[in-house]
């Protein structure tokens, strides 16, 4: 159990902690530093090494989490915070599908053609998942600590 603990919480700090650091950190020093086309380059290639640390965190979450709930005893057995982590979960993770399929999907494309106004409107929207994500993240791991000091 210690071990599947361990994952989770490291798949935890991978994908929050990058969406943290992508978000609070690189945007905006990419933002000052950088051309359009340089920076859109830029966020092209580090989504392009970023998400397939995500997929992992996504897999490994979902199912150390489910392995934990099972050796807890199940759903009927788990106290409430852990079934609003698992929905927040769960929830993010649909978001970050979304978030791949479709805009990363143009951002990609548009990178590749030299479309920058249709690659920034892309990647306008992967900010956005991205800040509501990292929200619904923070919130989580916050929920998790609180509530059950609150049993």
């Amino acid at each position: 159990m210690k071990l599947l603990y361990l994952l989770h919480v490291l798949a935890t700090v991978i994908w929050v902690g990058g969406m943290f650091f992508a978000h609070q950190c690189l945007r905006p020093a990419a933002l000052a530093q950088l051309e359009p086309a340089s920076r859109l380059r830029l966020w092209n290639g580090v989504f392009s090494r970023f998400f397939p640390w995500v997929w992992a965190a996504v897999i490994l979450l979902t199912a150390s989490g489910l392995l934990l709930i099972q050796q807890m005893g199940g759903m009927a057995a788990v106290p409430i915070h852990v079934h609003i982590m698992a929905a927040i979960g769960y929830l993010m993770a649909g978001i970050f599908a979304a978030l791949y399929f479709r805009p990363y999907a143009s951002l990609r494309r548009a990178v590749a053609t030299e479309d920058w106004p249709a690659a920034g409107a892309a990647l306008n929207r992967i900010r956005i998942l991205v800040g509501s994500n990292l929200s619904l993240g923070l919130a989580n791991i916050i929920l998790v600590f609180v509530l059950p000091l609150m049993d």
